[in-house]
């Protein structure tokens, strides 16, 4: 079983940038697709971006496309968030999770059933 934890969260102005990583022990992620989820109080929590387990496929949800990276440095066994041009709406614990099955490449249709081994998230602030 993988342990996720997630990191670089913090408080930043609107228009400011954040990286998150999620560090991984007990499993290597290689053949995993890769997700960042986020949830702000009273709202259910919502994948921003996902990435195949080769790195060849990128999903986005429309609210962070073109502000919003994920990448992953397998040998490193991490994953990264990088979030540009942060709005206050954007302010929600983050998360990272991997694939419940290995090998899945095409990520455009994932949702979060398909995710297990969550890690305990990261608070992201932006104030306005």
């Amino acid at each position: 079983q993988v342990q996720l934890a997630e990191s670089g969260g913090g408080l930043v102005q609107a228009g400011g940038s954040l990286r998150l990583s999620c560090a991984a022990s007990g499993r290597t992620l290689r053949p995993y697709a890769m997700g960042w989820f986020r949830q702000a109080p009273g709202n259910e929590r919502e994948l921003v971006a996902a990435i195949g387990w080769n790195g060849g496929s990128t999903h986005y949800t429309d609210d962070v496309k073109g502000r919003f990276t994920i990448s992953r440095d397998d040998a490193k066994n991490t994953v990264y968030l990088q979030m540009n041009s942060l709005k206050p709406e954007d302010t929600a614990v983050y998360y990272c999770a991997a694939d419940r099955s290995p090998l899945r490449n095409i990520v455009v249709h994932i949702t979060t059933g398909d995710f297990a081994s969550w890690g305990p998230g990261t608070q992201v602030t932006v104030s306005s």
